[in-house]
């Protein structure tokens, strides 16, 4: 009867790879933001649809404000920092790419918001003014600033090394946040359909307590979710430079070893 043969190594699994065991790769703080983004997004539902009342001239349509203007601040915010970051990033003059990590995974999150930010006003806008679409000056520079940013996670994309796109993609990002104080100020600069800001223009627009408040409550709720999701993706992105730079196993106990810590 023949003898069963033993592994080879080829077919044997090695220790590296083994399974770590239950070792999780998250951290108190993004638990705890986590935990906080979940409560303020349950909130912001509760007062969003049931507790703030409804507009006198949009009747409930006014509802869609909240998470038009709560992803629109997120993607402020977000380009923001990857602007930041980049000025960081070059002022330092260090081959840490830590700064240049950020600044892209903000850039990402901002894209996604920002689309969001359209999709959510053409629906807005469907319901005001009678059309998804219309060549306003705030939606069509808005618009331009989204594929701005489109053009720089591209530039980010292309070859070289790592230093290397971190250098023209920070370029990049010191010019395009420009375009931050051209979207906001437009409804001023050119005359159009959009209104002007709810909160700050209160000679013309009047929002009634409750509504201001879940607006509160909404720019918390985002602002907890663009940080959870700053930390997670920088750390994807800080994983596949790693991955890059010494394999597989070394990015995998890296991410661990921050898990644990």
């Amino acid at each position: 009867m023949p003898t069963p043969k033993s592994p080879t190594p080829e077919t044997s699994t090695p220790a590296s790879a083994a399974p770590a065991g239950g070792a999780s790769t998250g951290t108190a703080f993004t638990r705890a933001i986590g935990l906080a983004t979940i409560i303020g997004m349950g909130a912001l539902a509760v007062f969003g649809l049931f507790i703030s009342p409804a507009d006198v001239r949009q009747s409930d349509s006014v509802r869609i404000l909240y998470i038009h203007v709560g992803t629109v601040w997120v993607a402020y915010v977000a380009f923001a920092v990857t602007a930041l970051s980049s000025a960081a990033y070059l002022w330092k003059r260090t081959t840490s790419l830590t700064w240049d990590r950020f600044a892209g995974a903000s850039a990402e999150i901002g894209v996604l918001f920002m689309a969001l930010t359209l999709l959510a006003g053409s629906l807005w806008g469907r319901l005001s003014w009678g059309k998804f679409w219309v060549w306003d000056a705030r939606v069509t520079s808005t618009a331009f600033m989204f594929i701005t940013y489109i053009g720089y996670l591209a530039v980010r994309g292309l070859g070289g090394s790592h230093q290397q796109r971190a250098r023209r993609s920070a370029v990049v990002a010191l010019l395009a946040v420009l375009e931050i104080p051209l979207v906001h100020f437009s409804v001023k600069l050119w005359r159009g359909l959009h209104q002007d800001s709810s909160v700050a223009d209160r000679t013309h627009v009047t929002l009634h307590g409750l509504m201001l408040f879940s607006l509160f409550v909404a720019l918390v709720a985002f602002s907890l979710l663009y940080v959870w999701l700053l930390m997670h993706r920088q750390r994807v992105l800080a994983m596949q430079d790693a991955l890059d730079d010494k394999g597989l196993d070394y990015a995998l106990q890296q991410r661990r070893s921050e898990g644990d810590a």
